[in-house]
């Protein structure tokens, strides 16, 4: 087998498996009082500064330039600040399990968009995939809009995270600067984003701030805050290695694996209730998913 095949597969898996563990983690910090902003804030610097640790280390800086500070700002903006924020404010909202089921959508949002820059050729069976992975979304958000109680925007913004996320995927290919390694590009990205939502936490009613009420809630919260620290740190390295091994659409795939792992620990670890037409739309968004993976195997990608 290819040893780039093998490196990206391994990535795919491990990546898959920290993002769906990160849902839950995410979940669980709500109940020890941090705010969605705080809780993304303090996990991306702590995961900002283990990576630039990392890449000293490696003798491999982030490198500087014009270029790489506008990479560095837009993918920050996409495919971390923005699209964390949005998930981890809409995890209380509407269950990790819900937001693990939309963050399956990337591979096909990233492959229309392959499309439309002509990074790909049109093949019909991806296509299918597409219709066939989106009908399975619209299938769980018709369920879960008509749920007692359900918030419309909470439903809305939560479908806007894979959105982000796939155009962090093909923005990251395109611009990837010259000769720059996944380990100098991961720090980059993160410091970036750390900076960008430590100016979110300048407008009205957002904050900072730790639980502070006792000191076991914020040891609580620092402990929680440590661990996702870590999990986003390895993300993020195996992202950026999974994109330059495996390409966008490859790498977009990461959130179908994490539904694998963060749906049976939403249900089963943390109490929640199965999604509305769960079997039905899991079962279209994986038929998507394989036809559009399939698809991709079958026809080389446009150089």
């Amino acid at each position: 087998m290819n040893k780039d095949l093998v490196v990206a597969l391994t990535c795919l898996i491990a990546g898959g498996a920290l993002l769906g563990v990160s849902t839950n983690v995410g979940k669980y910090a709500g109940t020890v009082g941090l705010t969605p902003l705080a809780f993304v804030f303090w996990s991306i610097t702590g995961a900002a500064l283990l990576l630039l640790a990392m890449a000293v280390i490696r003798r491999q800086p982030p490198p500087i330039t014009k270029r790489s500070i506008e990479y560095y700002l837009i993918a920050a903006l996409v495919s971390v600040a923005g699209s964390n924020l949005i998930f981890f404010s809409a995890i209380p909202k509407v269950g990790a399990s819900f937001v693990a089921l939309t963050i399956t959508l990337p591979p096909l949002l990233t492959y229309l968009g392959a499309l439309l820059l002509k990074m790909e050729r049109f093949d019909p069976l991806r296509a299918l995939g597409v219709v066939s992975a989106l009908s399975g979304a619209g299938v769980l958000a018709a369920n879960k809009l008509s749920a007692p109680n359900a918030s419309t925007f909470w439903i809305l913004i939560a479908l806007c995270g894979p959105v982000l996320l796939a155009i962090g995927n093909l923005y990251r290919t395109l611009r990837w600067p010259t000769n720059a390694s996944p380990s100098a590009l991961a720090p980059g990205m993160l410091v970036a984003a750390a900076i960008q939502l430590g100016m979110v936490s300048l407008l009205p009613n957002f904050s900072l701030s730790l639980p502070n009420q006792d000191p076991m809630a914020l040891m609580r919260s620092l402990a929680i805050i440590g661990l996702q620290a870590c999990i986003f740190a390895a993300q993020f390295q195996i992202l950026f290695m999974l994109q330059k091994a495996g390409g966008p659409v490859l790498l977009s795939l990461l959130g179908s694996i994490a539904a694998l792992f963060a749906v049976p620990i939403a249900i089963f670890l943390q109490g929640e209730l199965p999604p509305e037409g769960l079997a039905l739309g899991a079962t279209l968004i994986a038929l998507g998913v394989i036809l559009v993976t399939w698809g991709g195997i079958r026809k080389p990608v446009m150089k």
